[in-house]
């Protein structure tokens, strides 16, 4: 494999229109794929061809390997221009029909990261890319934030640089971006994980990053269009975070 091992698969996400120009291969195991239950995924066809190395290596991955219910396999190859810069796919019901999507980190050679969402067919959409190439994003999580009844997708923008959250809302197969708070990040270069995630401990979804100097442990909510974001400790390392999401 060029550039060494790939990186650890990532833990589950903690509780926590089709764009011109995107060219892909589509290919099933088995006969074309119908409309079907995505039951896993996972990248594949791992690539130097990105020289990024936010995440700690020179690995990013060219395909994403979608595993449908009734056991066939659909894999999507991105243009030699594109990666998924990402620890791992990310299966969420956006749309509460019963059946995941899966949210990725899809990255330009030229315009750097955006937030896609896709479906067994391809792409469904995606945020617009950063717009300068080596230029990251970190998802948090996804969870109906404000209680509207439609899924929200938190992400921080450029966690090394802008550390801007962004809340960005699917809805009827598209996505808004609604709010937007800086200050606060998820990650540092190098790391092949991203910290934080979405918890409720019995007031309502919370998002759990750290705040912009890596002094604090920050809890913020989101409702009525509205940030709520409070310090609940200091920040001791990744472990902090995580006992943050316990509800610790």
């Amino acid at each position: 494999m060029p550039g060494g091992a790939p990186r650890r698969p990532a833990r589950p996400w903690h509780r926590l229109a089709r764009v011109a120009g995107l060219a892909m291969c589509l290919w099933t195991a088995g006969n074309v794929a119908v409309a079907q239950a995505i039951a896993d995924a996972r990248y594949g066809a791992p690539t130097t061809r990105y020289a990024h190395g936010v995440l700690g290596d020179a690995v990013e991955w060219g395909a994403l390997e979608m595993r449908l219910a009734d056991g066939r396999t659909v894999r999507l190859v991105l243009p030699e221009t594109r990666v998924f810069e990402d620890i791992a796919p990310r299966l969420v019901d956006l749309d509460s029909d019963g059946a995941p999507e899966v949210i990725v980190v899809e990255s330009d050679n030229r315009l750097g990261a955006r937030l896609a969402v896709y479906g067994s067919g391809g792409m469904l959409a995606a945020t617009p890319f950063i717009g300068r190439a080596y230029r990251w994003l970190a998802p948090i999580g996804a969870a109906d934030l404000d209680g509207d009844g439609a899924v929200e997708i938190a992400f921080v923008d450029r966690p090394h640089l802008a550390k801007t959250l962004r809340i960005w809302r699917y809805r009827a197969g598209a996505l808004a971006e609604v709010a937007s708070l800086p200050g606060l990040t998820n990650h540092q270069i190098g790391w092949d994980f991203i910290a934080g995630g979405i918890r409720d401990c019995g007031q309502g979804p919370e998002m759990i990053t750290a705040d912009g100097d890596w002094r604090r442990v920050m809890a913020t909510g989101f409702g009525a269009g509205r940030f709520a974001s409070r310090e609940i400790g200091a920040y001791a390392g990744p472990d902090s975070l995580r006992a943050a999401l316990d509800c610790r």
